[in-house]
This record gives structure tokens, sequence and C-alpha cells, in this order.
């Protein structure tokens, strides 16, 4: 039977494995689904991928074990772009994910982990022990250390303070998981398009080829650059109160103009 920690680099499964190691907690390997945005191109951004680099190292010494990085036979990309061979969508690209069943996550995440094995192992994952919701993925064969030995999230930010291991994601706005994650709240679209152009220049690129829309209520990756295009010449102020229909009356007032 192999133990098998499944990291994501978040708060959580780092102080996991700090649990493991207090309550030597058999573990014989370390895993990362890495995803890819295209074929050069990482899901995480260049903050996170520096403190991916430097939590390896402090890993390796601390408990011995190199993570391994794994990552599915293809990217975000080259899914988006794959055609539908059934139902309504038949012969056209697959674009952006839906909300709800997602094919990013069983066709990059889990592709990944499938890689470190599905047989004869127990995985550990980081789920706190404030955290109920997420209860009834555990099992006997998937183990929260963190739960088991009665652990906050709290608490495991501080374990990973106090070991140098805590994600830039939780003392920078910086968001964690995948940059062009259709789940992303506006504010962090936002600083997107204002620190990485280049990113946001191929989620337009990705949002004129989509078969679906970037949103589930229809918005599309094209009206939030023409809300931020607002609000960076101060038609719009991004503090207040927004509605929609505020740029198709800002496009009425310039043609009358």
């Amino acid at each position: 039977m192999d133990y098998i920690a499944s990291i994501s680099y978040g708060k959580d499964s780092l102080a996991m494995l700090e649990i493991i190691k207090q309550h030597n907690m058999p573990l014989d390997r370390i895993v990362h689904a890495e995803i890819m945005a295209t074929s050069t191109i990482p899901a995480d951004l260049p903050p996170m991928m520096d403190f991916k680099k430097k939590a390896d190292i402090i890993i390796k010494e601390r408990y011995g074990i190199e993570v391994e990085h794994l990552c599915a036979d293809y990217s975000y990309e080259d899914i988006f772009y794959r055609k539908r061979k059934k139902g309504k969508g038949a012969n056209k690209v697959h674009g952006f994910p839906f909300q709800f069943g997602a094919w990013c996550n069983d066709r990059l995440k889990m592709a990944a982990m499938k890689k470190a094995g599905t047989k004869d192992i127990v995985r550990y994952i980081g789920i706190a022990v404030d955290e109920p919701n997420r209860f009834s993925i555990l099992s006997n064969r998937q183990v929260s250390p963190l739960v088991e030995y009665d652990i906050t999230e709290a608490e495991a930010k501080e374990i990973c303070e106090g070991i140098g291991l805590l994600s830039p994601i939780y003392t920078q706005t910086l968001r964690g998981g995948c940059w062009f994650c259709h789940n992303q709240s506006i504010g962090q679209l936002r600083l997107l398009r204002k620190q990485y152009p280049k990113y946001w220049e191929l989620m337009l690129k990705w949002d004129l080829d989509s078969s679906t829309t970037f949103k589930p209520d229809g918005r599309t990756v094209h009206d939030y650059e023409e809300r931020f295009s607002l609000e960076d010449e101060g038609l719009i102020d991004k503090d207040e109160p927004f509605r929609w229909t505020m740029l198709s009356e800002e496009l009425n007032y310039r043609f009358d103009l």
C-alpha cells in the first residue's frame, strides 16, 4: 500500500505535510496536478509558479520526498479547441467549460492525478476540520490528516507561516488556481487584465472562438473588456453599483454624439 499526499500548494495541503510528519503517519510520495493553459503557459500565475519552486526545495529538505508534478497529456487550449462528437454541439469546439460538470476538472486535473495510480493507495488530501461540507469525499482510502488531528483552516495557515510555506495567495491579491477560470470574480478578472495583459489577450482570442459563453449568464470576456475599458476612461466607477445596461447606454450616448 502506497501513501500519497496530494498537494495544491494551498495552506491546507502544505500544513497537512507537517501534520503527517509530526504524527509519524506513513508517507511514500507527494504529488501535485500541474495544469497547462497552453503547451508553454502554465495555469498558475508567475508568482505562484515561483512559490512552487521554492516550496519544492523546502519540502524535499523537510520531509525527504521530492514532489512529483503530474500533468495531463493535453493543455486547456488543446481541449478547448477539440470538437465535440455528440449532442447539439457536435462538430463545434468545446470552448469554455460549463459552470457545473466542467470538462477542465476531469480532463486536466483528474487526468493528471490518475497518473499517480488508483490501486493499492491511500491518498492524503488537505481538508480542514472546519470544512464539514467537504467531508463526504473522505473514506478509508482518501484521508484528511487535518480532520484526524482537529486542525482548522486558521491553524493550517499558522503552521505554513511557521515553516516558510505560506503561498502568496494569502499575502497578496493574487488568486489561487487557473488564471483563466470561468468561476473567478470580477475583481480577479480586472486584476488579470491589468497585471497580465498577454494572458488577457489570449482569453479574448478564446472568447471569439468559443462555442459557449465565458459565464453561465451569457456574459463574454469581451463584455468584461468593454466594462473595464469604460472604467479606465472614467465613464464607469468600479466602486459604484453596476448594471450591464450601462454598456448599451454609454454606446447609445456616444452614437448620438
